[in-house]
């Protein structure tokens, strides 16, 4: 008999703490079987329904170290499209589940549907578990009383509420990408700032200022950030990301993949009457967020 596995099911963006349940239940039941997370790419929505497609609360790359460092053995991405989309839910359990993945137990979280329009659900997994051999095991997604969903924990992110969503995804959220250009006005007036590109389709955090941390290479830095249009300088402009790392000087970060991780909010942006209203203030940001990222 070939060997058999564990395989949990779920787009599981955020790998957050519903998602470690899973995780946690599949090492439970184990006893020496691989456990293999299965995971779609891009986003389900993204091919129904593309105008309502959300943003990401991990990267792909990010989701798999996570799901890897949660418990899962293996991660198979599934390219989700709509050939993938059309295949019906009795095929994706005998050629997928059973044919590719070699499945013995699939743990799955209660709502979990399948197959083209989703025609599959629990109820019928279950069923065709009992004919192909394998068994099904439905988890909720709680913690205390609340079921935690990526699209609660998105709306948190996205009303500038980091640290409850920092509770429910276990660790900061955080954005991945590429130092760009910005303005250099931070550099004229003494607070040089990481001004963070290639961000699209990550879930951006409310305009405010944050404290939080820098990363770049290895290098991990406690730092305060901002969100925002810069409404005190004049001029129009995009929303721009910038973390400026605490105590740091001389730093040349151009070019180079960087994450922001945010810790607490501090303060909605405002629009200062001068710049050394401006000044006086982002010493008092610097000083919280200092006084945070230490504890």
């Amino acid at each position: 008999m070939s060997e058999t596995n564990v395989v949990l099911i779920g787009v599981f963006d955020g790998v957050h703490k519903g998602h470690q349940l899973l995780l946690d239940r599949a090492k439970e039941i184990a006893d020496g079987r691989s456990i293999i997370a299965l995971t779609f790419d891009p986003h389900p929505t993204t091919v129904f329904a593309p105008e309502k497609a959300p943003t990401a609360l991990t990267t792909l790359s990010d989701r798999v170290e996570l799901l890897k460092i949660h418990g899962a053995d293996q991660v198979a991405v599934m390219k989700f499209n709509e050939k993938f989309a059309a295949m019906s839910p009795a095929d994706f359990v005998s050629d997928v589940l059973v044919g590719q993945l070699h499945a013995s137990t699939v743990v799955v979280g209660k709502n979990f549907t399948y197959g083209h329009k989703a025609a599959g659900n629990v109820d019928s997994l279950t069923a065709q578990g009992l004919t192909q051999n394998f068994t099904v095991d439905v988890q909720e997604l709680k913690s205390d009383t609340e079921v935690i969903s990526s699209s609660r924990i998105r709306t948190l992110v996205v009303d500038g509420k980091v640290e409850e969503a920092r509770t429910l995804l276990s660790r900061p959220h955080r954005l991945d990408g590429v130092v760009v250009h910005g303005e250099k006005r931070g550099r004229e007036i003494g607070y040089p700032t990481a001004n963070l590109g290639k961000i699209d389709g990550q879930t951006i955090p409310a305009d405010g200022v944050y404290a939080g941390w820098l990363t770049v290479g290895i290098n991990f830095w406690p730092a305060a950030v901002s969100i925002g249009t810069n409404p005190t300088f004049e001029g129009e402009r995009g929303r721009q990301v910038e973390a400026y790392a605490l105590d740091q000087e001389g730093l040349d970060l151009y070019d180079k993949n960087a994450s922001i991780e945010f810790g607490w909010f501090l303060r909605p942006t405002l629009k200062f009457d001068s710049l050394d209203e401006l000044l006086l203030q982002m010493k008092k940001d610097c000083d919280k967020a200092r006084e945070l990222t230490e504890k």
